[in-house]
């Protein structure tokens, strides 16, 4: 049906965000996996897809899918767009598959282009004009050979949160222009103070034609916290996490995250926000700081963020402890907080402010089902 409506040479299929645990109780999956000697779920996704891209190469098309259909094994003549970040693409060019490079981070524009606060609702991200600018889909420590395979890149924009064409131009222009420019300039002439200036031409321009653009002349900015890097008595000490570890998806700067002296932005996507997620206990996250020697201390404390959209979510308790000797700790404050569905990026600190002298402190942070974003443990 798709084929006969449109005649373009790639058959987007999607195949992404399909949950797999269904299919390991399904009796026609097992079957079905039995049958082709198929050995896990990964496979049988793979096998369908396998299906579909010789069916498509009847019709003399070509199947394009998210980098999810790599999983189990990819179809020898499927393109490949990759969205989970840019190592996906990579593989997949090194492997011989036209690639596009649509990596979130850059090119994911149904997220907010400024302070949310000032912005029309969103699914939450955060890409201003100039990280859209500063995107390589083909940078040169790629060989000739991988970077061939690059084809182009992808603006996305899903529309969840947004019903009117008004509100899909304000979300596109002038970022659309930035990847444009990303496309076809060779990164060693691109320069964004020059393209900035054109830009705010093309942008008043399209204004008076019509188009419904965001004005880059009222931009905010990021986050105040992340202009600066911040110096505390933690800054790079070591770090232990206790029976507890970061999200794989959302590492950020691994062990060092906590205490590089890094702040946050408006959104976890910038690799300065630590995800941590536990659905089998109420704790997510238990770390110990070593200041290596005992200090005089005055506050303890850390900023969360809650994007209910994509279920991040402040924590419900939060217990700040020291110790001497990093055995025996003594609990410096408990503080519970009952979060709130809201719409929007709201910020929350978690702290404490007194008196007391340690060289260990160790902070939880409790929560169920639901991710929680912490940047920096601030201790002073």
């Amino acid at each position: 049906e798709v084929i006969e409506v449109f005649p373009s040479e790639y058959i987007h299929i999607g195949g992404d965000e399909a949950a797999k645990d269904a299919w390991k109780k399904c009796p026609k999956c097992t079957a079905r996996m039995a049958s082709e000697g198929i050995k896990d779920v990964d496979g049988l996704q793979s096998y369908l897809i396998h299906r579909i891209d010789r069916y498509l190469d009847s019709k003399g098309r070509t199947l394009l899918g998210w980098d999810e259909i790599m999983e189990g094994g990819v179809a020898p003549g499927a393109a490949v767009l990759s969205w989970r970040g840019f190592e996906p693409g990579v593989k997949a060019a090194s492997a011989g598959h036209a690639t596009v490079m649509a990596p979130g981070r850059f090119c994911y524009f149904d997220g907010y282009q400024d302070a949310p606060a000032t912005q029309p609702e969103a699914i939450g991200g955060y890409l201003p004009l100039e990280l859209v600018y500063s995107f390589d889909p083909a940078p040169d420590s790629l060989s000739v050979d991988v970077k061939e395979h690059i084809k182009g890149v992808e603006a996305t924009l899903f529309t969840e949160y947004i019903a009117t064409d008004d509100h899909a131009e304000y979300m596109l222009y002038p970022r659309l222009l930035a990847l444009a420019e990303v496309a076809w300039t060779p990164q060693s002439l691109k320069e964004y103070d020059n393209f900035y200036t054109r830009a705010l031409a093309a942008n008043d321009r399209l204004a008076r034609d019509g188009y419904n653009v965001f004005d880059m002349r009222s931009e905010v900015g990021n986050r105040k916290e992340a202009l600066a890097p911040v110096s505390h008595l933690a800054l790079n000490k070591n770090v232990v996490y206790n029976d507890c570890n970061w999200s794989k998806s959302y590492p950020a700067a691994e062990a060092k995250t906590l205490t590089d002296g890094l702040r946050g932005g408006w959104n976890y996507n910038d690799f300065r926000w630590q995800g941590f997620f536990n659905d089998s206990t109420d704790r997510a996250l238990d770390v110990t700081v070593d200041l290596e020697r005992n200090e005089k201390l005055s506050y303890i404390g850390a900023d969360f963020m809650q994007i209910c959209g994509p279920d991040v979510w402040f924590p419900v308790k939060v217990v700040i402890s020291v110790s001497d000797n990093g055995t025996d700790f003594t609990p410096l404050a408990v503080i519970e907080h009952e979060p709130k569905e809201d719409s929007g990026v709201s910020f929350r600190n978690y702290g404490w402010t007194g008196l007391a002298e340690a060289r260990y402190v160790r902070y939880q942070a409790f929560n169920r089902s639901h991710f929680m974003f912490l940047d920096e443990i601030v201790i002073r």
